[in-house]
């Protein structure tokens, strides 16, 4: 067994990913298809994620109080974001549903995305596949824009981003 080097961004991508899924059954290929990661690196990241106690193999389900509370305590300190230059890109943050129907700002935070309707600062998404990947996948692009609130937000912003992730995440919320 591989020694526990640490969480990387692209395991909140995976965990994300298979919490829309709700209690769907699932293969790794599914989620290297959706998220744009190989089956290879969903299956290293599913190993750290156990380690961490962020997800159980055996039932292959995460743990989502924990989920939540790392993405709550941890998240910030281990992949932290500032805004950075005005680019084209997808709306994150604040500047994305739910939080833009709760929080009026005249700022935008955009992951960089050539083919993005919108511009404002740039925000380094947790990995490079996932401005591509939330087109057709709302799901997780609404849980992947509350995560950045926690990451780049002031404080209410974090504590809107807190309970909107606690919903989903915890009380099974899904889209239709």
């Amino acid at each position: 067994m591989k020694k526990h080097s640490g969480m990387r961004p692209q395991d909140i991508v995976i965990l994300l990913d298979i919490i829309t899924m709700a209690q769907r059954p699932w293969m790794m290929k599914d989620i290297a298809y959706n998220t744009g990661i190989s089956a290879s690196e969903v299956s290293e990241s599913l190993n750290r994620s156990t380690k961490a106690g962020l997800y159980d193999k055996y039932k292959s389900k995460v743990r989502g109080q924990a989920l939540v509370e790392f993405l709550k305590y941890g998240l910030p300190y281990v992949f932290p974001q500032e805004p950075g230059a005005i680019t084209r890109g997808i709306p994150t943050a604040y500047s994305a549903p739910p939080l833009n129907e709760l929080i009026l700002s005249g700022d935008k935070l955009v992951w960089p995305y050539p083919k993005g309707k919108e511009r404002g600062q740039a925000i380094e998404p947790l990995y490079s596949t996932v401005a591509e990947k939330v087109q057709n996948n709302p799901k997780l692009y609404e849980l992947l824009a509350l995560v950045d609130a926690l990451r780049v937000g002031r404080a209410r912003e974090k504590e809107l981003a807190s309970k909107e992730l606690e919903k989903r995440i915890l009380d099974g919320w899904t889209i239709n």
